[in-house]
């Protein structure tokens, strides 16, 4: 009678879940749909090609920073990567539709939920976009782990008592009753960590708890490192680590000052789209490079530029500031004191 009872409490459960799991299904089968069969964006150096939007995710990503470098810096091994977190994407929202290893898939949904909110959790730039994808999946996964699912191959299999469904394999890895005694300090430790996970990457990444709200997909900041004099030319690095992930960051003006604020030297918007790409050194797969009317810098991206200077008498002494301008008008300085003569 209990087992019955238990059968057909974790059949509702299943039932009422099932509209989250379509969604959730589809979320992530769809990734692939978009990349591989309605376009394909999987491969390097072509127009959306995925490995970029990967390394928009550097600059501000949670604990994982150094897993997305080390592929950004590698290409080939991204591409591989990316191929393969692609097809994981396909299976685990492919199953969670068709209800099939139910419990094992939703694990996979908690997992790619995971690494989205970490990796992109800080991008978005009205609605917190990237943050409320990752965390609703992670509850979304958590919640298909507990329930598993009805109208489904999971039920399919019970219903008509396989043998293997007998199989304490299954219980786990696909649906039905859960061997567990006491099903409440299970769904209130997971529901607690996962609140406790949601309020600190909200604060992390947006300041969403308490003090000061910011967004850093709101505008372009450029870091400014590495300055330094060599022979007649001016070397420098640009790193892009916030703004739109879609903005490129148009570069509209690049201008060496003297320590007056006067121009020594200025390329202007047209002689930066004509800008030498063998005097742009890219370090990773997000390209810095000369675009119609201006120097595009996409999100992620960082180059190391260098600049001739052999028509600035006496540079060494004269050269203080280095300005770069945006074309929204932000401009970024690197002074004197930056400089390795």
């Amino acid at each position: 009678m209990n087992q019955t009872i238990n059968n057909q409490c974790y059949y509702t459960a299943g039932l009422f879940t099932l509209s989250l799991r379509l969604v959730i299904g589809w979320t992530y089968f769809s990734a692939f749909w978009r990349r591989l069969v309605l376009e394909n964006k999987l491969i390097p150096d072509e127009v959306g090609y995925i490995g970029e939007k990967f390394n928009h995710f550097l600059p501000n990503a949670l604990g994982i920073k150094p897993v997305i470098e080390y592929l950004v810096t590698h290409p080939e091994t991204l591409q591989y990567s990316m191929v393969t977190f692609t097809i994981i994407e396909a299976i685990v929202g492919l199953f969670i539709m068709l209800g099939l290893f139910t419990r094992l898939m939703s694990i996979g949904v908690f997992s790619l939920a995971l690494g989205i909110l970490l990796g992109s959790g800080w991008i978005g730039t009205t609605c917190l976009d990237e943050w409320q994808i990752g965390i609703l999946g992670i509850a979304g996964g958590f919640t298909l782990f507990l329930t598993g699912s009805s109208y489904s191959f999971d039920e399919y299999f019970l219903k008509n008592n396989f043998s293997f469904t007998h199989k304490k394999w299954f219980q786990w890895c696909n649906s039905g009753v859960l061997p567990f005694s006491n099903l409440k300090p299970v769904v209130l430790i997971g529901s607690m960590v996962i609140f406790g996970l949601t309020l600190f990457t909200n604060q992390y990444f947006h300041g969403g708890v308490w003090g000061t709200l910011h967004n850093k997909s709101v505008k372009p900041k450029l870091e400014i490192t590495n300055v330094l004099l060599q022979n007649s030319d001016l070397h420098f690095t640009i790193h892009r680590t916030e703004g739109v992930d879609v903005y490129g960051s148009f570069l509209i003006g690049i201008y060496i000052l003297d320590e007056n604020g006067n121009i020594l030297k200025a390329l202007n918007h047209t002689e930066l789209s004509h800008f030498r790409k063998e005097s742009i050194s890219n370090h990773y797969v997000s390209k810095v490079k000369p675009g119609k009317h201006s120097l595009i810098i996409p999100l992620g991206s960082k180059a190391d530029l260098v600049i001739n200077i052999g028509d600035i008498p006496d540079p060494k002494k004269r050269i203080h500031t280095l300005k770069l301008v945006d074309i929204s008008g932000i401009e970024w300085t690197a002074r004197l004191n930056s400089f390795n003569h």
